[in-house]
């Protein structure tokens, strides 16, 4: 099998056709706890990279927004709040258990009127040029096959003016936080994600897969060949996460 037709899935290779079914199995083991494995796993601080995250989006009342990888809806719940009535929050997710869970929580806390749930793929995005005010992405886009594709749907989607925010684990710039980071990934992680869900494997890839990420610098250039103006990162808690924010032209 030739390397054009493999990617990573964590440290493993997988062919490129494989991985989004990989990567489904993970979320389906992990969506009934997922909550309560991000709480621990960041010990809260998971909360104010999201905060952190909204404040830069500039979201208004009547935008149109997708939250896609929206998970369990933490961002898509701020949304709703933000763009009132006339606007729209799309709550999207290649993940079908995912969506559920997310769109379970949300009726929960009684979100419905301006919220829609959408199962998609970043890369083939089953919406219209030019439909969103902001493009938000959590902890999604180290899950993704083809990501310089997926940035392409994200500006595609997008209204000229429009924003990206990607908020996702990178590369901590000092070598002894990133040794104990390391560390705590790869023995605290699986050790945890076998005591909450009794899934150690599915926590093994999350920590693999964010390795495998681009850093910081890498992942600016990949959004400007996409399209993106005005591409600037925000290193959070050292570096362990980074927040891209990009502008479509």
């Amino acid at each position: 099998m030739s390397d054009q037709k493999t990617t990573h899935f964590g440290y493993k290779q997988v062919p490129v056709e494989e991985k989004a079914q990989h990567v489904a199995e993970v979320f389906h083991s992990v969506a009934a706890k997922y909550d309560v494995m991000n709480d621990l796993m960041s010990m809260g601080i998971h909360r104010l990279w999201k905060r952190y995250t909204m404040e830069l989006t500039g979201v208004r009342a009547g935008n149109q927004v997708l939250d896609i990888a929206g998970g369990t809806g933490d961002l898509t719940m701020k949304f709703s709040d933000l763009v009132g009535p006339t606007g729209k929050v799309i709550l999207a997710d290649i993940n079908d258990s995912m969506l559920k869970v997310g769109r379970d929580r949300l009726i929960d806390r009684g979100y419905s009127g301006n919220i829609e749930y959408v199962q998609a793929n970043a890369e083939a995005l089953p919406f219209e040029d030019n439909s969103f005010d902001v493009v938000t992405m959590a902890f999604g886009l180290r899950n993704v096959t083809d990501k310089d594709q997926a940035l392409r749907e994200f500006n595609r989607v997008l209204k000229p003016g429009g924003r990206l925010l990607v908020l996702e684990f990178s590369k901590p710039g000092n070598p002894l936080l990133s040794k104990i980071y390391d560390t705590y990934s790869f023995t605290a992680l699986p050790f945890m994600g076998k005591l909450i869900t009794n899934d150690s494997e599915s926590y093994r890839y999350l920590a693999e897969s964010i390795r495998m990420h681009p850093d910081q610098e890498t992942l600016k250039g990949m959004m400007q060949n996409a399209g993106f103006d005005l591409v600037k990162y925000h290193n959070l808690t050292g570096g362990i996460v980074a927040l891209h924010r990009g502008v479509k032209p």
